[in-house]
Parts: structure tokens; C-alpha cells; sequence
């Protein structure tokens, strides 16, 4: 039997597929959420989740409308502050994994969430960082979710509001930064970073998708190996928990 599943849904699961046991994991806003519930209430139940609010392993009772929803805090173990979780945990390079979404991505991770446009004449501020900066400088790896469209993929994002490789090669080492990017998740594929160069390389393409469509939906050529696999699909419990358990009114799934 073929399952049916959203865009929204795989990409939720292949986020939590990156996700490892014992971990300790900074949670965005939207499908990281998801993503992150999922890996906890799967093969990672001693995963710890961190939101940047100050609120450690929550068991929300329901989906709530963002991140500071009292809801989204039920049975937390720890409910604490920004200067503990960004000081004393992210700064002193105790976050596994940093899961963050994004406005765009260029070809070595940097993520801009500050504005979109030209910096030099017409141009729109978005939200900003909030904690992704910091989230983004020192975790062991970051992992990024966001739609596959050309003005979202780009050669050199606007604004570097949470920096990757910077330019690429062992540019953020130099920088003094920590970790760096290791996967860029889409609704068409997933993509890793070269370990020299540092640039954005094709990991795998959805079911349904091909790599000229992936390809043309980018404003730059990431490395594409010679045999690109496709990503697995759903399960049937992984749908269900989704659909069910983690967010049953659709807010981060649309």
C-alpha cells in the first residue's frame, strides 16, 4: 500500500531521521518542532529538546500557537531564561544539534532571517535572529528546514543573520566558530556540505522529484555526485504520530 504524506510531513521525518539519541537539540519555530517531537517519541527518547526561551523537554498538551504558548511548556523539567539556555548551555558548545529554519540559504550555509532584497536600495526587514545566531556559532552541527524555491536558495544570501561556512574552506574555523552546518532539508531533497570546500552537495532527491526540478529551483550548482539516492518516505507511525499526537491542528504543517 502506497501512503499519501505532504511535502510538510516528509520533511518534518527526514529532520527527525538526522536527530540521534542522547542528543541535545535547540529547537526553532515550525517543522524543526515537529521534526524534534517525532525523533523523541521514536528512536530518541533520551533526546534532550531545548527551546531558547529558557524551556528544557517540555510534553506539550497541545500544538499552541509558537514556542512561548504555556501550552507548548507542559511538564517541562527545567523552565529557566534566555541567558541560560543561549550563556550557559549554547555558548559553552553543549548543543548537539541547532535546528532552525530560514528566509534563505546560500551555497555554504549561511542563513538570512533579517532581511530580504538589496542592502544597497530597496530591501524588507523580516523578523531577525533571535537566537539562531548564537545557536548557529556554537553548535557541534546545525541542521536547516525550508521550501525549495530559487529566491530562497542563493549564491550569497542578503544578510548573513546566522553564519555557515562563511566563505567556505576553513573560513569559520578561522572566525573561532564552532560546528557548522550539516544538512539543508527541503521539500525536493536534502543536501549535505563538502568536507573541503564546504560548499552545499545533493544527498538525496524526494520520491516524485526530479534532479533537473531540483536543480532549477536553485539560484546556484551545488556538488551533485554521480548517483544521488531518494529519500526514503514516511511510515505509516511516523505519519500517525504527525497527524495525531504532534501537531493534529496542522499549525507547523499547514
Amino acid at each position: 500500500m502506497t501512503l499519501e504524506y505532504t511535502s510538510s510531513e516528509l520533511m518534518a521525518v527526514a529532520g527527525a531521521r538526522e536527530l540521534k539519541d542522547g542528543q541535545i537539540v535547540a529547537v526553532g519555530l515550525g517543522l524543526p518542532v515537529v521534526a524534534a517531537f517525532l525523533a523523541k517519541l521514536t528512536h530518541a527518547p533520551n533526546m534532550t529538546i531545548l527551546f531558547e526561551l529558557g524551556i528544557i523537554d517540555p510534553e506539550p498538551i497541545e500544538t499552541g500557537v509558537g514556542l512561548a504558548d504555556p501550552r507548548v511548556w507542559y511538564r517541562s523539567k527545567v523552565m529557566s531564561s534566555f541567558v541560560d539556555i543561549l550563556g550557559a548551555i549554547a555558548h559553552k558548545g553543549r548543543v548537539d544539534v541547532g535546528f532552525l529554519g530560514g528566509l534563505e540559504v546560500d551555497v555554504y550555509g549561511n542563513i538570512n532571517t533579517t532581511l530580504v532584497g538589496d542592502p544597497r536600495g530597496k530591501f524588507r526587514h523580516m523578523t531577525g535572529s533571535g537566537g539562531a545566531n548564537d545557536i548557529a556559532s556554537s553548535a557541534r552541527q546545525t541542521i536547516l528546514i525550508m521550501r525549495h524555491e530559487a529566491r530562497k536558495l542563493k549564491q550569497a544570501v542578503s544578510f548573513i543573520t546566522s553564519p555557515g561556512y562563511l566563505s567556505g574552506g576553513d573560513s569559520r574555523m578561522r572566525a573561532g566558530l564552532l560546528g557548522g552546518p550539516s544538512r539543508v532539508i527541503t521539500d525536493k531533497a536534502i543536501f549535505g556540505f563538502d568536507p573541503t570546500t564546504k560548499q552545499m552537495t545533493l544527498l538525496s532527491i524526494h520520491p516524485n522529484t526530479t534532479r533537473e526540478e531540483v536543480l532549477a529551483n536553485m539560484s546556484f550548482t551545488p556538488i551533485v555526485p554521480e548517483h544521488v539516492p531518494f529519500t526514503d518516505p514516511p511510515t505509516a507511525e511516523q505519519l500517525r504520530l504527525i497527524r495525531e499526537r504532534i501537531d493534529p491542528e496542522r499549525m507547523y504543517l499547514g
